[in-house]
């Protein structure tokens, strides 16, 4: 009987270095036989995509992806510099997306990097904030993306109102295992005018985030052309999220609890605590 790999979060995290102001970073030849690339050269392809990517995305390359080297020890006592990176989380994530979506650890990694890396740029210390902040910032991130995920669908093909309604359901479906928008609103309790984001945790939102990111940056980056094209990667971006939080031991989002308070509720009060304070 061949050996069974369980990749988890453990897996990133028993490499994850920190540094001296409390930092964390991953070093890329490190990195490079967790994600089963066993030759460095065609891991640093995967760097330089991602580094473009980086680019593409405004953000500044050095900041992080980190030159650094290593020096490692040849024969008769000689020594050469080979070339590493410090790499962020945000460059983890970008690697992850270049990397071979067949591979279980890659998924994994998509998951670990992605949805972390997410709501950790919402704010600094988003580990630190409530549930009820967490909520807020995710939204406000995802409303943010859905525009741009509307763009990318609109280029696609998806032109008209109610084809774009269908091609939400197809990323929902994948996602919640076959339950459309509807479906989930009837799950949730909420009215059809009630939007089904605004009624999340910050669990299911994350999850949600996720596929929208990740819809967004396939159609621009395979070119998908056409409605039912569209509809198919959205379902098919859905169910890949669905399966990583399966292999990681998550709860679905369909089962995952309906906070009492709906994001708008929690802003309205949010709001008059800034003018009370005010006062």
């Amino acid at each position: 009987m061949s050996n069974i790999t369980v990749y988890n979060e453990q897996t990133f995290e028993s490499i994850k270095h920190i540094n001296e102001n409390g930092q964390e970073y991953w070093l890329a030849r490190e990195l490079q036989p967790v994600l089963e690339y066993a030759q460095w050269r065609n891991f640093a392809e995967a760097i330089e995509r991602a580094k473009l990517a980086c680019k593409n995305s405004g953000f500044s390359i050095e900041d992080h992806f980190a030159d650094v080297s290593k020096t490692i020890d040849m024969p008769k006592g000689a020594h050469k510099s080979i070339p590493d990176y410090m790499l962020s989380r945000y460059a983890c994530y970008l690697i992850v997306m270049n990397g071979d979506p067949r591979k279980e650890v890659i998924a994994v990694g998509q998951t670990y990097f992605a949805v972390k890396t997410r709501q950790q740029e919402l704010i600094d210390n988003y580990e630190q904030l409530s549930e009820d902040q967490k909520r807020i910032a995710i939204r406000k991130e995802m409303k943010r993306h859905n525009a741009a995920l509307a763009e990318a669908a609109h280029n696609a093909g998806v032109i008209e109102p109610l084809d774009y309604a269908v091609f939400q359901n197809y990323g929902y479906m994948g996602l919640y295992g076959g339950l459309k928008a509807q479906d989930i609103k009837q799950r949730k309790g909420l009215k059809k005018s009630q939007d089904i984001l605004d009624h999340m945790g910050s669990t299911e939102l994350a999850a949600n985030l996720f596929r929208a990111t990740q819809t967004e940056e396939k159609l621009r980056r395979d070119n998908v052309q056409g409605k039912t094209e569209a509809n198919r990667t959205h379902y098919e971006v859905g169910v890949k999220v669905r399966q990583t939080i399966k292999e990681l031991g998550g709860t679905m989002p369909e089962d995952l609890p309906t906070p009492e308070k709906s994001i708008k509720q929690l802003e309205r009060e949010q709001e008059k605590k800034k003018l009370s304070d005010k006062k």
